[in-house]
């Protein structure tokens, strides 16, 4: 399911490829792109709670000084994020990339993966997908995309 969001985003988040295409027609472009119905409509389904968390979502501006809270993970929460992750998480929330609203966003849709296995790279991908989506923090969203390609050149964790 990853390998779908992740084709989903590069695609259309960083394309001309006009954004409201209708399900169907994503669906049969994604098998032919070679992916499994079943994973295509979990992922699509995924998609569709980002958007509606969007909705619900008020539009706080990123705030700055210390943190006032800490985040306690559930035993599933930790199971799923390992210590790499939940580190890279509390970074975000000081360099203030994240604020609490977007911190539970993200971890909502990373409980809602179906996987097995998640790293660190995956949870980046996954913070880039929910703050693209939440109006209002579009230069975080530039700081943790400039954030994930400094790192994918080797300058950063």
């Amino acid at each position: 399911m990853m390998d779908i969001l992740m084709y989903l985003f590069e695609t259309y988040i960083h394309s001309e490829v006009e954004l409201q295409v209708d399900q169907d027609t994503l669906s049969d472009e994604l098998v032919r792109a070679g992916f499994h119905q079943s994973d295509i409509h979990k992922a699509l389904n995924w998609l569709e709670k980002l958007a509606a968390l969007q909705e619900t979502a008020e539009q706080q501006p990123m705030q700055s000084g210390a943190l006032t809270s800490m985040r306690v993970y559930t035993q599933d929460e930790v199971l799923r994020l390992d210590t790499h992750c939940r580190g890279f998480l509390l970074f975000l929330e000081q360099i203030h990339v994240l604020n609490t609203e977007t911190r539970e966003m993200v971890i909502d849709r990373v409980m809602e993966l179906e996987t097995t296995e998640f790293f660190l790279d995956d949870l980046k991908w996954v913070i880039l997908m929910v703050l693209f989506n939440v109006p209002g923090h579009e230069s975080a969203y530039h700081q943790m995309e400039d954030l994930l390609y400094e790192a994918e050149e080797g300058l950063l964790h």
